[in-house]
């Protein structure tokens, strides 16, 4: 027999007419699951890898681990499965692979961006399972990053996910804002997010390389 599809209960924080972000706290918990022993599973299942940025005209190791499930592999813990089946009824949409990130402690980080790999952002959906200890998860318009007068030009909402808790990013949230997982203020241990993507490829795409690729400079103009 198969497995029910989850019904989420999520929380909208609406960013602006476009952009929202869904929250849906102890969502594991309420498939029945411990998210300690889920947290331990990805963990010890995934083959993590020290992934590499172009910053500053040279590669740089990235503050944190990566790592890849891809669409037909097993996964470490079923709670994948069902958090992806549940995401895609929910939102009418289809998911391809899964890719985890992995802050080891509370030095690890990640600064705030956008997911410019995606090409079109103009309607996307990115949703992330986190696991592990709760950490602060910022997001700020993109517009306060060029604009040296704005009140705020740090983080304006912190959705601060702990352990369990489901969050989608949607609508033009990777185009207008931008997000990121700064170092918390105390010490804390690890913390995982399962993350899918989806994109509409509306729009017009991002033109330019985004940090995974080398800029190339060229003086023949």
């Amino acid at each position: 027999m198969a497995t029910p599809v989850a019904t989420i209960a999520f929380e909208r924080a609406q960013l602006d007419d476009a952009c929202w972000v869904d929250v849906a706290r102890g969502f594991v918990g309420g498939l029945g699951h411990d998210p300690s022993e889920v947290y331990a599973a990805v963990r010890d299942g995934i083959a993590w890898q020290q992934g590499r940025v172009f910053r500053y005209e040279r590669w740089i190791d990235e503050p944190r681990m990566g790592g890849m499930l891809r669409q037909g592999q097993q996964a470490p813990h079923i709670v994948l499965d069902e958090t992806r089946r549940a995401i895609e009824r929910h939102y009418g949409v289809g998911f391809g692979g899964c890719s985890f990130a992995y802050y080891r402690d509370h030095s690890d980080s990640m600064g705030l961006h956008r997911d410019r790999d995606m090409r079109w952002l103009d309607d996307t959906l990115i949703a992330l399972l986190v696991l592990g200890d709760r950490r602060p998860f910022h997001l700020r318009p993109r517009a306060n990053r060029y604009d040296h007068d704005a009140p705020h030009r740090g983080a304006t909402v912190d959705v601060a996910p702990g352990h369990g808790d489901l969050i989608v990013m949607g609508g033009a949230c990777q185009d207008r804002w931008e997000h990121g997982v700064p170092r918390p203020a105390t010490p804390t241990g690890g913390r995982i997010s399962a993350q899918w993507r989806w994109t509409s490829r509306q729009g017009r795409p991002v033109v330019g390389a985004s940090y995974r690729a080398p800029r190339h400079f060229s003086r023949s103009r």
